[in-house]
């Protein structure tokens, strides 16, 4: 990313939800570079503490435990990082979460906990922020969806189900708010160099009788490139959409997967 788009958005107030680790984590230190105070929200106190004090090196960096799923928690903790830190300026829908299991084997409280993580997150957090927002005619929200919100994946049925729907409540809401100065986009990481990753990878080489490495093979085979997304690359189409010039980018889906998805 030039030195000229990282230091381009100045003081404005950030909230990355799922912002410990993985492309949270790689989104809020892109955030903090460009001159943004970012708030780290998330389940794991101890998890966000540790990435804060990474982090405070380069800017302000702050912490407020959620619970996107729980449309009480999602209020208050909002509520609190808007008095400390002054109206949310940018708002990074990132927190989810991936559990595979055949369809047939999907019981509802699984089904549930993916639309509820995933989808309902998403859509609590967008509440949280949209009205000071719309009110101050600007505002940056980019959800964090997947490439599963494009195409399907075998035996995550429930994920794919609520990836499409983050999508298509990014176009809906987009539309709804497009002549007041707020955008709303998604980026769709193929598979990425996370913790998630190493689970699936995990996944498959206890369910299988492949090795680490034959399973990092089977994952690689969807990326044209042969390779895994880095959560950096994510968090510089992050920074992207939220930086000046791209107010004309809206209601779009950019997918970060190697030519997996066109």
């Amino acid at each position: 990313m030039s030195d000229s788009l990282t230091q381009a958005l100045g003081p404005r107030h950030a909230v990355v939800t799922g912002g410990g680790s993985g492309i949270g984590a790689a989104v809020a230190r892109a955030l903090v570079a460009s001159g943004v105070h970012v708030t780290l929200m998330g389940r794991d106190a101890t998890r966000l503490a540790r990435q804060a004090e990474a982090l405070n090196d380069l800017g302000t960096v702050h912490v407020q435990s959620v619970d996107v799923t729980s449309p009480d928690s999602v209020s208050t903790a909002f509520a609190a990082a808007t008095v400390q830190h002054g109206a949310i300026d940018i708002l990074i829908n990132n927190a989810g979460q991936a559990e595979a299991a055949p369809f047939a084997k999907t019981d509802l409280a699984l089904w549930q906990r993916m639309l509820d993580v995933n989808l309902t997150g998403v859509f609590l957090c967008t509440q949280a922020v949209l009205p000071s927002m719309l009110e101050r005619r600007s505002g940056r929200i980019v959800n964090v969806a997947s490439t599963a919100g494009q195409i399907g994946y075998a035996y995550v049925a429930a994920y794919c189900a609520a990836k499409h729907g983050v999508i298509g409540m990014t176009r809906s809401l987009a539309l709804e708010v497009a002549t007041r100065g707020v955008t709303v986009n998604a980026v769709c990481p193929g598979y990425t160099e996370t913790e998630l990753l190493k689970q699936s990878i995990g996944k498959i080489v206890a369910q299988t009788a492949r090795s680490e490495d034959e399973a990092r093979e089977a994952l690689l085979r969807s990326n044209p490139q042969r390779r895994f997304v880095t959560p950096e690359q994510v968090a510089n189409s992050v920074l992207w959409l939220c930086s000046p010039g791209s107010e004309s980018i809206t209601g779009q889906t950019i997918s970060i997967s190697g030519g997996e998805v066109m």
